[in-house]
């Protein structure tokens, strides 16, 4: 008797207590949104943080940057302990520690305190972010369903990262700064029971033990490369030891946990998924697309504050556009990847995207509404496109008993192109600024040293000059900005293009097995509870 009850324990945390696939799909989302918003929510409140809690400038540096630092150190690592312990374990667990991380960072009475939390709530998402792929490749094992499912996942995720910096800007409106934190905390409450009672478990094959030490090694090698990569981008020099030395650290431990696995019977990460083209093909196309794009995006939204004179609520009003064509992009990706496959709809997205960008280049001093508003939309729904079908392509690549580390495969590689984007467009755009600023007249040559670092740097010097060297300086710095701009934006289409071409090593079609035995669907809430009480009856 003590076995059919254990049997039938098991079988109803393995069915999620019944739990219909979309509604397992809502579920997913609503845990992918929380952590998308907190990535972002912090930016428009680090004045406020500044003014309350008195950080130094490292400390501010650390406040802002620990949380996607972490994160993306311990994706990897969760990723493949999930296939093993359990997917929807380490979700919950994710939950959980994502909310006490929150209260944690809402009642923060110093800026340790608060990085503390800040790094708590990395450790969270690192938790959250794979295991809601690897689950969505579980309970839709047809691929043209987990398509609408991975479009539907990756529409929230924009909004997500959009919605961020409003809800924040909202909430400094009417509360304190914490109250960006609070937020999460009735929505964790939520989500433990309804996660529990709803989401599927599932592992991998289980074959050998977790690799410990690899995972420590992936770890530690991918905090130092984010690290390195994260300092170049906030303008460290290249060759300083703050940035050579994580870098280096970093890379010769990424080599050792590649030689280890390569050893190892059964490895932490099957080294052999990048053999297969389409997978590889798909995680080269997710760090072309990001390097592309990102450093890109935080350049215009300085475009428009700084040359355009729109206020922070206004740039993000600008910016919405992109963000309704990145969820239209999701939503309707499942049917233009049937139709076109994989190869055609990514390559096509990287030349739309870039032909957007490209028309970019026709931003100047003076505002243009319509030709902004025609690239926003072009560049949301062409990246959109692009990512939708590298991610779908690198998942369905994946076995199901490694869904988690191609999950983590796929959102580390998303981190690092997104860093490196900084580092990279953010190094173009100083190299062509500056130049224009070398000799301004009757402006002295310590001032120009100092305006050449950014637009707003030169906004604070020509202030503090006054009169016609202060409007010089002023009229010089704008305009080289907006060729520093036109030069990126060109740069930018170029790595573009170049993920066309790369693109075209994926497969021609949308090829789509059968389901598998015992995975067609995640059983109905009535039907599982029929099958649960007749097994219990035997």
């Amino acid at each position: 008797m003590s076995g059919t009850t254990t049997a039938a324990s098991r079988r109803r945390r393995e069915a999620g207590a019944g739990a219909n696939r979309w509604v397992v799909l809502v579920v997913l989302c609503v845990s992918l949104l929380l952590v998308a918003v907190d990535a972002t929510v912090l930016h428009v409140a680090v004045p406020a943080v500044s003014e309350d809690l008195r950080p130094g400038s490292i400390e501010l540096l650390w406040i802002v940057d620990i949380y996607p630092l972490v994160c993306a150190s311990l994706l990897i690592l969760f990723g493949t302990l999930g296939d093993r312990v359990g997917r929807r374990r380490i979700l919950l667990i994710g939950y959980a520690l994502f909310g006490v991380a929150s209260a944690l960072a809402a009642c923060a009475d110093s800026a340790h305190v608060l990085i503390a939390a800040r790094a708590l709530l990395g450790v969270g998402g690192a938790m959250i972010m794979p295991a809601t792929l690897s689950i969505l490749r579980q309970v839709f094992p047809d691929r043209r369903e987990r398509a609408m499912a991975i479009g539907v996942w990756s529409a929230v995720a924009a909004v997500g990262a959009a919605v961020g910096p409003l809800l924040g800007g909202f909430l400094l409106e009417h509360f304190w700064w914490g109250a960006v934190f609070l937020i999460n905390i009735p929505l964790m409450l939520v989500s433990l029971p309804v996660g529990r009672l709803l989401l599927p478990e599932s592992t991998g094959d289980g074959k050998g033990p977790w690799d410990v030490v690899g995972a420590l090694l992936a770890a530690a090698g991918l905090f130092g490369v984010v690290l390195g990569v994260k300092r170049l981008g906030a303008g460290e020099m290249p060759l300083s030891a703050y940035t050579v030395a994580p870098l280096l650290v970093g890379a010769g431990l990424l080599v050792a946990f590649v030689r280890r696995q390569r050893r190892r019977k059964h490895p932490l990460v099957d080294l052999r998924l990048f053999a297969r083209p389409a997978f590889s093909t798909s995680v080269g196309c997710i760090v072309l697309a990001l390097l592309a794009l990102v450093g890109l995006e935080l350049i215009a939204a300085q475009y428009l504050q700084l040359v355009l004179n729109l206020s922070p609520l206004e740039t993000g009003l600008r910016l919405v556009p992109l963000t309704v064509a990145a969820m239209a992009a999701g939503l309707v990706g499942a049917k233009l990847l049937h139709r076109f496959g994989p190869r055609i709809m990514v390559s096509l997205g990287f030349c739309l995207t870039a032909a957007a960008v490209i028309m970019l280049t026709g931003m100047g001093r003076h505002d243009n509404a319509p030709l902004l508003l025609t690239g926003f939309v072009l560049l949301g729904f062409g990246l959109e496109v692009t990512l939708f079908g590298a991610y779908e392509s690198m998942l369905s690549e994946a076995p199901q008993s490694q869904a988690g580390g191609a999950a983590a495969i796929g959102e580390t590689s998303y981190q690092l192109g997104a860093g490196i984007g900084v580092a990279l467009l953010g190094s173009v755009m100083n190299a062509a600024y500056a130049p224009g600023l070398a000799s301004v007249r009757g402006v002295p040559a310590a001032d120009s040293a100092a305006a050449s670092h950014s637009l707003g740097e030169a906004y604070e010097v020509a202030a503090r000059l006054g009169g016609e060297p202060g409007e010089a300086l002023r009229h010089a710095a704008r305009d080289s900005f907006v060729h520093g701009l036109h030069v990126t934006l060109l740069v930018s289409a170029g790595l573009l293009l170049l993920g066309a071409v790369m693109a075209l090593r994926l497969p021609r079609a949308m090829e789509c097995e059968a389901p598998a035995a015992g995975l067609a669907e995640v059983p109905a809430p009535r039907e599982a509870s029929a099958h649960l009480r007749a097994e219990s009856s035997v």
